[in-house]
C-alpha cells in the first residue's frame, strides 16, 4: 500500500518484502555504514547505492483501540506562530482536531493564535484562558510554550495539557507530544538523491534550533545513504531565538535562490510558513521541492506549487493530536507513546502527484530497515 494524502498505513511496516532488488546492499546497523555503490540510472547526476535487504517483521505497530466518544470534551488549541493557514505545523494540528470531529463527536474546540514578535507572557495568557474556560485538554502546538506551559499547568492542576514537539516530562498534567522527525528526513534525503540530475541538493531550516537540526541531520544521512559522492547545500532562515524564520517567505525565497543559482534541483525545507517562498523560487527555477510536516501537495495554500513539490516528509501532528484526544476521552494518557516514530507510522513520506511512484520500492526497503531498528538515524547534524 502506498502513501498518500495523511500517509502510509500503519500496518504496512510488518509487511515489507523480504528482498527488493538481487545482490542489494546488507546493513551493518548504522546509515554511516552503507556503502558500496552502483552506478546511478540514466538522467541521474549521483552515483547510487541499491537499497537495503529487509525481511519481514518488525517491532509492533501502534494500534490505539476504537475511538471513544469525545462529544462531552471541549479541546483548547493554542497555535505557534502562522497559525491555522501555514500549510504545515499549525494546519495538522488542525487536521487531527477535525478527525476526532468526526470519528469521535468531538463537538467544542477552540483556536487560539500567537502573535509576531508577541512577549513570552502572552503564551501563558492563551493557556490561563483556554483552562480557565473550561477546556480540558489544552494542546499547546510547539516548544515555544515550553516554560510558559510549565507555570500554567502547576496553577491548573485538574486541566490536562499536550506540548507539541518539546519533550517536556516530570509535570503530572503535561503529556509531551514528539517525534522522529530525523527518521521521516531520513527517506527525503533518499528521495532528493534519487531525483537530482545535478548530484546537488538543500536544506533550508526555519530557525538554527536543536528540534530543527533534527531535520536536517536525517535528511544529510539519507542523502548519503542513497548517493556516498552527493553534494548537500544546508541555510537557516534565522538564528535560534529569532521565531521570524518561521513566517518570512521572502527571506525563504532568497535563501532558496541562493542554493539554486548555485547548482541545487532539490531543496527540503523545514521552515513552516516560510516554505511558500522556498517553493515559489523552486518553481521559477524549473528544480523540484520536497515540503514538510503535512502533505504539502494537497495543501490549498501553496496549491500553487504542486507541480514541484515531489513528496513530503509527513510528521503525523495530525495523528498524535487525534491519538492524545482519543486517550484523554479514555481516561488513559499512559497509552500515547512516549515517541512518534516510523514504526508508529508517526513520521513518513507522501506520493501524492504521482512523481516520486518509481521510488516507493527503494524508500519503503529504507523506512522498513529504519523502522526494524537495522538502519540507526542520528538527530544531530
Amino acid at each position: 500500500m502506498r502513501a498518500s494524502g495523511a500517509g502510509r498505513s500503519r500496518r504496512a511496516v510488518a509487511a515489507v518484502a523480504t528482498a527488493l532488488l538481487a545482490g542489494a546492499l546488507g546493513l551493518t546497523g548504522c546509515a554511516k555504514d552503507i556503502g558500496g555503490g552502483t552506478a546511478g540510472s540514466a538522467g541521474q547526476g549521483c552515483r547510487l547505492n541499491p537499497p537495503p535487504v529487509v525481511t519481514a517483521g518488525g517491532p509492533v505497530v501502534h494500534r490505539p483501540g476504537p475511538a471513544p466518544n469525545a462529544a462531552a470534551m471541549k479541546v483548547g488549541l493554542a497555535f505557534d506562530i502562522g497559525g491555522r493557514g501555514d500549510a504545515s505545523f499549525n494546519d495538522a494540528s488542525v487536521a487531527g482536531l477535525e478527525r476526532a470531529k468526526r470519528e469521535m463527536g468531538l463537538a467544542e474546540v477552540k483556536e487560539l493564535d500567537a502573535g509576531a514578535g508577541e512577549p513570552e507572557d502572552a503564551k501563558q495568557t492563551r493557556l490561563r484562558q483556554l483552562a480557565q474556560e473550561g477546556f480540558d485538554p489544552v494542546i499547546a502546538v510547539g516548544y515555544a510554550y515550553a516554560d510558559a506551559l510549565k507555570i500554567v499547568a502547576a496553577q491548573f492542576p485538574r486541566t490536562r495539557f499536550a506540548i507539541i514537539d518539546e519533550d517536556l516530562r516530570g509535570i503530572p498534567n503535561v503529556t509531551p507530544l514528539v517525534f522522529a522527525e530525523e527518521q521521516g528526513s531520513f527517506l527525503a534525503g533518499v528521495i532528493a538523491a534519487h531525483r537530482t540530475k545535478t548530484c546537488h541538493i538543500g536544506f533550508v531550516g526555519g530557525v538554527r534550533t536543536p528540534l530543527i537540526q533534527k531535520f536536517e541531520a536525517g535528511y544529510a544521512a539519507g542523502a548519503k545513504a542513497a548517493a556516498p559522492d552527493i553534494r548537500i547545500d544546508r541555510a537557516y532562515l534565522t538564528p535560534a531565538g529569532d521565531p521570524s524564520g518561521f513566517q518570512d517567505p521572502n527571506k525563504g525565497a532568497e535563501v532558496a535562490q541562493g542554493q539554486l543559482d548555485g547548482g541545487v534541483d532539490v531543496i527540503y525545507h523545514a521552515a513552516g510558513a516560510s516554505g511558500k517562498g522556498v517553493f515559489s523560487s523552486v518553481k521559477s527555477a524549473g528544480a523540484k521541492a520536497i515540503g514538510v510536516d503535512s502533505d504539502q501537495y494537497r495543501q490549498p495554500s501553496v496549491a500553487d506549487y504542486r507541480d514541484v513539490i515531489i513528496s513530503s516528509m509527513l510528521k503525523r501532528v495530525d495523528l498524535a493530536v487525534f491519538d492524545y484526544v482519543a486517550a484523554a476521552a479514555r481516561g488513559d494518557l499512559a497509552s500515547v507513546p512516549e515517541k512518534f516514530d516510523l514504526s508508529l507510522d508517526g513520521v513518513g513520506y507522501s506520493t501524492s502527484g504521482g512523481m516520486i511512484d518509481d521510488l516507493v520500492p527503494t524508500v519503503d526497503a529504507y523506512r522498513a530497515a529504519i523502522a526494524t531498528g537495522r538502519i540507526k538515524v542520528s538527530d544531530r547534524p
